[in-house]
């Protein structure tokens, strides 16, 4: 009776010890960080599946927005493939030497969706003249621009314009009245 109390005993002890390493290997796979740097085109062409997840990705730096420096754009293999990344968390702003560096940034993969209803509140903005000023010029920021593969737009009502024009164009072709543009909110960065 003895003999079978302890091997009980034992036994329990080691379900218990299988079972805790179990929970915890599961709970380190939980929060680990992300393992695999992601190049600008790659996360650019899987970026519908990817939103809401952390992302690291690295690639070029072309331009911090000169407003308060909260904005800076990784360029990929191209000028055509443009990411926006938004200062979170604890960064306040981009230092001005990013720019012509490599960058790795750690984020969170965000979408904004432009539609009908938020081009009317952008042009009621500009009606108010309370729009957020972007950029140099009347068009606003270049390098947003870019990232959105905007056309040449001399104000930013010909923008909405165009913006517009590509909505019905995908609404045609694909059923979806929005245009889907993707930037990162990042929570740290490096200059390689």
């Amino acid at each position: 009776m003895k003999n079978s109390k302890t091997f009980l005993c034992i036994l329990a002890l080691f379900f218990v010890l299988i079972s805790c390493g179990q929970k915890q290997q599961s709970s380190s796979t939980e929060t680990s960080k992300p393992s695999e740097v992601m190049q600008v085109d790659d996360l650019l062409g899987n970026a519908e599946v990817l939103v809401g997840d952390t992302i690291v990705v690295d690639g070029v730096c072309t331009h911090i927005c000169r407003h308060g420096g909260k904005k800076l754009f990784l360029m990929g293999s191209d000028d055509t493939k443009t990411i926006r990344v938004e200062a979170g968390g604890d960064i306040g702003s981009f230092s001005q030497e990013t720019v012509n560096s490599i960058v790795e940034v750690k984020g969170v993969l965000m979408e904004q969706r432009i539609d009908e209803a938020y081009l009317v509140n952008w042009e009621t903005k500009l009606a108010d003249q309370t729009a957020e000023k972007h950029g140099d010029d009347e068009s606003g920021c270049a390098a947003e621009q870019k990232a959105q593969n905007e056309k040449s737009a001399d104000t930013e009502q010909e923008r909405i314009d165009n913006f517009r024009e590509r909505i019905a164009e995908r609404n045609e072709k694909e059923g979806k009245n929005y245009l889907s543009f993707y930037f990162v909110e990042a929570v740290e960065y490096t200059i390689k």
